[in-house]
């Protein structure tokens, strides 16, 4: 009798965690990557992402948490059960397809150079042979450097963020940076850092480096959590959540549902 007690009990407190487990979703996010997720004055999480994940959460009716991660190791972590979720300005690359799922799309923006105003440098590796680039750790923009022009005479620096990035290049240390387009308009060009500098040559799409559009990465084996997200993401474009939230940060589409 006291065994099946026992048993009863284990039963109960299982079926009670996996209940409260069910309840909240933990999203993975590296807070260095404005206007999509960075840290306001009194410490909180702000930005696109942080509202988009917090409106998917009140969508699916469970609680939004936020476990800050530094980028580079931010695949290994969800992969290590540290969070659910990877919500984080996460470009759909076939490297990282091949690591984890992928919710349907979030939004698509193309990466860009930022260079002095009148500097004449285009995003080629002849034009910026000799020059130094400044890109942040596991990003798509520090694969395509390092894999495009690095080999040809570009000298690619890697940044644990993109605030760092932005401080070496505002201090002349480096001369460019590849970086997120909106990241970019919205951030660091609006800075009293970023007033000398500009959008160098056009916007880049190569998708082997840079992947067909930002979405939320999850484990392979969590088709749980998938679902949940992607019905949510489905109702809060549906009712008009998305689009208030995209208006909010941008003054141009970042969905593009044909993409």
């Amino acid at each position: 009798m006291k065994r099946k007690t026992l048993l009863i009990i284990a039963a109960l407190t299982t079926t009670s965690c996996m209940a409260q487990a069910d309840t909240t979703l933990r999203f993975g996010v590296d807070p260095s990557f404005p206007p999509f997720e960075s840290k306001a004055p009194n410490g909180q999480l702000v930005g696109f992402d942080i509202d988009l994940g917090n409106a998917i959460c009140a969508q699916a009716k469970v609680k939004c948490e936020w476990v800050e991660t530094a980028y580079d190791g931010i695949i290994p972590a969800l992969n290590a059960k540290k969070f659910d979720a990877v919500l984080s300005a996460m470009s759909m690359t076939p490297k990282r397809k091949a690591q984890v799922n992928f919710s349907d799309m979030l939004y698509h923006v193309p990466s860009i150079l930022i260079a002095k105003k009148g500097s004449g440098l285009q995003p080629t590796a002849d034009s910026l042979k000799g020059k130094t680039v400044g890109v942040a750790q596991g990003t798509t923009q520090e694969a395509y450097a390092q894999g495009e022009w690095q080999k040809k005479g570009v000298n690619v620096v890697s940044y644990q963020n993109q605030d760092f990035v932005n401080q070496d290049l505002a201090s002349g240390r480096i001369d460019v940076t590849l970086t997120n387009a909106a990241a970019a308009e919205t951030g660091f060009l609006k800075t009293r850092e970023g007033v000398d500098y500009a959008f160098a040559g056009e916007p880049l799409n190569d998708t082997r480096y840079l992947g067909e559009g930002t979405a939320i990465g999850l484990r392979k084996d969590d088709q749980t959590h998938l679902t949940l997200i992607n019905n949510a993401l489905a109702e809060i474009h549906k009712n008009g959540t998305f689009k208030t939230l995209e208006k909010k940060y941008f003054t141009f589409e970042v969905y593009n549902k044909k993409s």
